[in-house]
């Protein structure tokens, strides 16, 4: 598959196959994320797959921790409803999650947070071309510090999580903006 029908046919995959995936393609996702770049090549980055049991965990604490939220707030924070419940049922689904998580370091904030968004689009790329389906879970930010401890990363922030399985849905691409509502000449 060539680089940009990768990308074109890339989509954030909800629903998966009971199917286990190896451990090799696995390793082939985090070794594709370790030649992502990073700023001043700091390669800020660890990833922990979590499978099975640990994994559910993570949803419950989840899903706990969304019960205490204010759900008004993040509305108007984001212009969005909780997505926290839907995200813990895939995560309980797909045989694979992903931890990604990054060294804490005031100074290189902004850097290394773009650096592991690099590595997780390489990873979400190399599950396509693999064909495998990926999600970018961004709901793990209201109980980052809950799961962190469960997993013995207290010392370390996590960034983002990547559900991992075979696809068992085949989504349209959700609408894009057009070219030239983002692209400017100066």
């Amino acid at each position: 598959m060539q680089l940009k029908e990768t990308i074109e046919k890339r989509r954030s995959i909800r629903k998966y196959k009971c199917e286990e995936v190896p451990n090799e393609l696995i390793e082939e996702l985090i070794e594709c994320a370790r030649l992502a770049p990073s700023a001043k090549n700091r390669q800020p980055w660890e990833f922990l797959i979590v499978k099975n049991n640990t994994k559910n965990e993570i949803a419950d604490i989840m899903l706990e921790k969304e019960k205490n939220m204010d759900v008004s707030l993040e509305r108007k924070l984001l212009n969005a409803n909780s997505s926290v419940k839907a995200t813990a049922k895939i995560i309980k689904e797909a045989p694979i999650l992903i931890l990604v998580f990054k060294q804490y370091n005031e100074n290189w904030t902004t850097g290394d947070t773009l650096g592991v968004g690099g590595a997780i689009e390489h990873i979400c790329l190399r599950a396509t071309d693999l064909g495998l389906g990926s999600l970018w879970i961004r709901d793990t930010v209201y109980s980052q510090k809950e799961i962190a401890k469960l997993v013995g990363y207290e010392n370390m922030e996590l960034i983002s999580a990547i559900s991992i399985g075979y696809p068992n849905e085949d989504p349209k691409q959700r609408p894009r903006k057009k070219l030239e509502e983002i692209l400017k000449w100066y």
